[in-house]
């Protein structure tokens, strides 16, 4: 049986995870149009500044 923190800490996470899911996959789409590598790399600076957490992963298993 789980300890309960760490029940809450994948809520937190799943929730992040949702928050940002928008904002994460419009930058990543951005990046594959965009043509001016500096430009590729503030848009990158925008997806790191984004919380760890905040990135689904998944924690299945088998």
């Amino acid at each position: 049986m789980a300890k309960k923190s760490l029940i809450h800490r994948e809520k937190k996470r799943q929730k992040l995870e949702q928050k940002y899911h928008l904002i994460r996959r419009s930058s990543k789409k951005e990046i594959s149009k965009v043509p001016s590598l500096s430009e590729k790399w503030k848009i990158h600076g925008k997806l790191q500044s984004s919380p760890r957490n905040s990135r689904p992963c998944d924690m299945a298993h088998d």
